[in-house]
């Protein structure tokens, strides 16, 4: 039986840090946010339900979607970033769900799904495990800055999009406090393991 983990966070939290630390241990890990991007390259399904939804303004000259101009529409705009997410979602599901099948067949003894969205998109029923990466809000508001280069209201806005930490952890199996070190994010994440069944050097 394979375990599968669901990995959470918030924006920059530090869940591609984990995430990393599982790749290292040589742990398949099934990103929502790459899934989510090959869902809607050019000729996807998906693709041509948002162009139909968002028009042809938010393409490139390449005839890609605009990430960016698409993100900037839907960070203010509640019920666009519904609409988007009701075209996106099912597809990144069966995309991640395939790559799980597909690690069980193998026999893999974990399988991470990396989900920003876990708890808000409801997709606990995907994963035997949640585990969330944890930061304090000032931490969270300090790093989004500096690693996207965005202004304090930018940031906050991108955080707010989002369910509060602090809600998400009274859902998680398993807590890692990311405002250490990450020798010490590690350790946690190595602890975590071992309580799961799973030991990993």
């Amino acid at each position: 039986m394979s375990l599968v983990i669901g990995l959470t966070g918030g924006i920059a939290s530090g869940k591609s840090t984990v995430s990393n630390f599982f790749k290292e241990m040589n742990i398949t890990v099934v990103d929502a946010d790459i899934e989510a991007r090959l869902a809607v390259t050019k000729g996807e399904t998906a693709y041509f339900k948002i162009l139909a939804e968002f028009g042809e303004d938010i393409l490139l000259a390449d005839g890609e979607i605009d990430r960016p101009k698409l993100g900037s529409i839907i960070f203010h705009q509640v019920e666009k970033r519904q609409v988007l997410n009701d075209i996106v979602h099912p597809e990144v599901r069966r995309r991640m769900k395939d790559k799980v099948e597909t690690a069980k067949k193998n026999g893999e003894e974990v399988v991470v799904l990396d989900i920003p969205l876990l708890f808000e998109s409801k997709l606990t029923y995907m994963v035997d495990k949640t585990l969330l990466v944890f930061v304090d809000n000032e931490t969270q508001l300090k790093r989004l800055i500096a690693r996207n280069n965005l202004s304090v209201e930018d940031a906050e806005a991108r955080i707010h999009s989002q369910m509060p930490l602090s809600d998400k952890l009274r859902l998680a199996d398993a807590v890692i406090n990311n405002n250490g070190s990450v020798e010490d994010t590690k350790k946690q994440l190595l602890e975590i393991l071992a309580q799961f069944g799973i030991n990993k050097k």
